[in-house]
């Protein structure tokens, strides 16, 4: 492909500027804490272009984007970004171009809460979905989670701008924030403030992946990536980088300790490679 470009282009089939806008990878902006692991998926993406035949160039976007603007961009006849990764679903499976491996091997579907620190002992009590289900969660209304925690009969709460959510809770509009454990620690160092603690003793679980997802509008792309994820997984670097940034977690939060609830996902695609064990995260034995 690479060779055929620059033949083309010395024909004068191909311009320069063209060659080089096929070859970039615009990805969107985030704000610091509401992409908290974007160093971690920038050295995945890295991973996979380094074992490319054609040689990538990266580029964020000018602004931030939140995520529904992120997946309107990627979806547009002409995109406004090539690339973006979040939480699947089968509607944005339908839309997008997904690379079906989950970059945080499925962690993002592994649950811890903030709460204000005078209810930890409340939370302490809970054995059960139905003991959790009269509190209120706080979510954005555009996050997958906010209809897997509905579709389990618990009660939510939701806003449209992400820092509210923690207002909400430390005000006593919403009981608990259900948050990833990639993502809660920074969230309870930024808020710590405000008397919002990690809730030592639950864990709420759901099948989900954190993926890639491509512009229909990029097939090569699409394949050049899903190629070098495979690589990158094969030859143990994946794993060696999930280390690097995840495999502290597990102990720090003492999961294997805690209570856990399992939650079902309506809204997880058939085609989600569950049967391929060495792509999710296990607990320690």
């Amino acid at each position: 492909m690479k060779r055929r470009q620059a033949l083309l282009a010395g024909m004068g089939l191909l311009s320069g500027a063209a060659a080089a806008e096929d070859l970039r990878i615009l990805y969107p902006q985030h704000e610091p804490l509401q992409g908290p692991q974007v160093s971690y998926v920038l050295a995945l993406l890295r991973l996979a272009l380094e074992r490319c035949e054609r040689r990538y160039r990266l580029q964020a976007s000018d602004r931030p984007m939140v995520q529904s603007r992120s997946l309107l961009e990627l979806a547009r006849p002409e995109p406004g970004i090539d690339l973006f990764w979040t939480m699947t679903t089968a509607e944005r499976e339908r839309r997008l171009l997904p690379i079906r491996i989950p970059l945080e091997r499925g962690l993002i579907g592994w649950r811890l809460v903030l709460v204000r620190a005078a209810d930890r002992e409340r939370f302490a009590a809970l054995q059960d979905l139905a003991d959790l289900a009269p509190h209120i969660a706080g979510q954005l209304h555009d996050w997958p989670d906010t209809a897997i925690l509905r579709a389990n009969g618990l009660r939510v709460r939701t806003h449209s701008h992400f820092q509210s959510l923690f207002a909400q809770l430390a005000e006593g509009a919403v009981d608990y924030l259900p948050r990833s454990i990639i993502e809660i620690d920074d969230e309870a160092q930024a808020y710590a403030d405000r008397g919002l603690v990690i809730e030592p003793h639950l864990l709420l679980r759901y099948p989900t992946a954190l993926y890639f997802f491509v512009s229909p509008r990029r097939p090569q792309l699409h394949a050049d990536l899903s190629q070098g994820l495979e690589a990158a997984q094969a030859d143990g670097s994946f794993e060696r980088t999930f280390q690097q940034q995840f495999g502290a977690l597990a102990a720090r939060h003492q999961l294997a300790q805690r209570r856990q609830l399992q939650l079902a996902n309506p809204a997880l695609p058939a085609a989600t490679p569950l049967q391929r064990k060495e792509l999710w995260f296990q607990l320690p034995r």
